[in-house]
């Protein structure tokens, strides 16, 4: 098979590479409804696909922020701003899962996907609280809490953006994505358990007033320094601490073993040269095109 019919095949077999073929389009005569809103909830090549992911990342950014805010001494003004805030951007999340959900292909596959589960958690506690009586507020604060906790899970929304098939808008080679990961993973970690922690020591701890004096505490554990100027005072609080510093010691180390390992079997086994199409710059010895989207190699820059 020649390049550039495995090129047009693997075109025809993925929608976003469609996107960066000539024009970036597919005749709209072609594509029905459900099609299109699938085609641009998942493409970040064509213009208005890459925005709609930027527009989803600030949001995301965002939401992350207004619960890091929300932990701080605020007015009731302020509070009130907030709130309103993070329900307008609840709203559009919820938009953006039913069009994600009405446009996949196969819907209770996309249900019972890992993101579309993010989704969800990512909903629910502002969905929860927008229902719940005014009376509630004052009645079981406890659970108000823990409701709103739950909001530290937004921050996996973010994986998304590094899949193997989008890559950062593509600006992040195959080769180092596990790189990227693992920085992304690392932070991740951080500032769940950050929530978790703030959450169960902030009512008894007079050292943890915020989720800054939260964070500060899980980097130190983390990295076992130490300083003991905050301590769990809790047993919910020794249990968060030993599930993070448990959870660091068996995952930092395992996902950088699996980027050494991939690096000294590419170094073996491959050799570099850049695409021009897709920019991919690991291939096979032998190889002639790019294994990503078929195009042919350029002669030189072999490693």
């Amino acid at each position: 098979m020649s390049g550039h019919q495995l090129k047009a095949n693997q075109t025809r077999a993925n929608p976003k590479k469609e996107a960066s073929g000539k024009g970036g389009k597919k005749s709209s005569q072609a594509r029905s409804l459900r099609e299109t809103v699938q085609f641009y909830m998942i493409d970040f090549r064509t213009p208005l696909g890459k925005a709609i992911d930027i527009f989803i990342i600030l949001l995301n950014l965002l939401v992350v922020m207004l619960f890091v805010i929300e932990t701080y001494p605020l007015s009731a003004g302020t509070q009130e701003i907030l709130w309103r805030t993070e329900v307008a951007a609840v709203s559009l999340f919820i938009i953006e899962y039913l069009l994600r959900l009405y446009g996949a292909p196969d819907r209770w596959a996309y249900v019972k996907d890992g993101y579309s589960i993010i989704d969800i958690v990512a909903i629910m506690p502002t969905l929860v609280l927008m229902v719940l009586p005014a009376t509630f507020f004052t009645h079981d604060i406890r659970f108000i809490q823990t409701i709103r906790v739950m909001a530290a899970f937004r921050i996996f929304r973010f994986l998304r953006f590094m899949a193997k098939d989008h890559l950062l808008f593509g600006m992040i080679s195959p080769g180092m994505i596990n790189v990227a990961r693992l920085v992304a993973s690392i932070f991740i970690i951080l500032f769940v358990y950050s929530g978790l922690f703030y959450f169960v020591e902030e009512p008894l701890n007079p050292d943890v007033q915020n989720f800054g004096d939260a964070f500060y505490f899980v980097v130190v554990a983390v990295s076992t320094v130490g300083f003991g100027d905050i301590v769990p005072s809790s047993s919910a609080g020794r249990l968060v601490t030993v599930a993070m510093i448990i959870s660091g010691i068996i995952f930092i180390p395992f996902q950088a073993a699996r980027i050494f390992r991939a690096w000294l079997r590419a170094s073996s086994q491959d050799r570099t040269v850049i695409c021009t199409n897709c920019g991919l710059d690991r291939h096979d010895v032998d190889s002639k095109y790019c294994k990503k989207c078929g195009e042919a190699l350029p002669e030189t820059g072999e490693g």
